[in-house]
């Protein structure tokens, strides 16, 4: 049986490396004589770094970029294996569970591949798909499929999930025109919350005109969080030409009244998309 130190001059000697040897050196980074930081970690003291990691492999897919994308896929990969140890450590489960698990996960959620079942297109793949997870998570009403739905998603996308399922339910509107109507209703009970109302009716009011907007957004086939990402990029684009202009011009941003600023705005709009 090898030494530890051997174990470390193999795995620093490695001409090329497999998932059995990120998982040993995960496996050594939290032993005793391995690195302070790794064995100080928790499931919640890193939790904040999956997150962005994922983030960033959103990033990488944005920009197409293969190398980017290979980094950054390692680096979730990581974040899995380290969230994985840690539970193998307790003897919760190990890394061949997780993998377990999963496939048989894809070959119950495949009978059209796996079994004899079958099917035309992707939709009717899709409501088999939901059909069988509602039935293996045990999901016996429409409320326990919304239940289901991660709340550690973003506002806008755990909104518009909820939305869809509740719609797989029948609750819905008929048409993106009716739910568009429910902005108009929620716009103005919010303009009668500022003029009348508190600081928490204002912020309800607000929520459930922001919630019309997904649902609209969901009617429209438009994913909310990727329609809003679109809008804050375009208003930092521009914000950065408004800038450009008004500095071309001698001036300082700080100084000049919104008035002047919306000038340069409009002038930015129509040099910047």
């Amino acid at each position: 049986m090898r030494t530890s130190e051997e174990t470390l001059a193999a795995l620093r000697s490695k001409p090329h490396y497999s998932i059995g040897d990120l998982l040993q050196i995960m496996q050594v980074l939290r032993s005793e004589n391995g690195c302070p930081w790794d064995k100080e970690q928790t499931h919640q003291s890193i939790r904040q770094d999956f997150l962005e990691e994922c983030y960033e492999v959103i990033e990488a897919l944005d920009a197409d970029s293969v190398p980017m994308m290979r980094e950054e896929l390692g680096d979730v990969l990581l974040q899995v294996v380290f969230h994985c140890q840690i539970e193998t450590e307790l003897s919760h489960f190990t890394f061949n569970d997780i993998c377990d698990e999963l496939c048989r996960k894809l070959v119950v959620r495949h009978p059209h591949v796996f079994g004899d079942l079958s099917v035309s297109d992707s939709e009717e793949v899709l409501k088999n798909w939901d059909s069988i997870k509602k039935e293996t998570k045990q999901q016996k009403t429409a409320a326990d499929t919304l239940d289901s739905v991660c709340k550690a998603l973003p506002a806008l996308m755990y909104a518009q999930k909820l939305g869809k399922r509740a719609g797989r339910a029948g609750m819905d509107w008929n048409s993106a025109e009716d739910a568009f109507a429910y902005i108009r209703k929620e716009t103005d009970e919010l303009e009668e919350a500022m003029q009348s109302g508190g600081q928490q009716q204002i912020e309800e009011e607000l929520g459930d005109l922001l919630f019309s907007c997904v649902n609209t957004a969901r009617h429209l086939h438009v994913d909310a969080e990727t329609a809003l990402r679109g809008a804050a990029e375009k208003f930092r684009r521009r914000f950065a030409e408004t800038e450009r202009l008004v500095t071309a011009d001698g001036k300082d941003m700080a100084s000049l009244d919104i008035e002047a600023l919306d000038r340069y705005w409009d002038i930015a709009k129509q040099t910047s998309r």
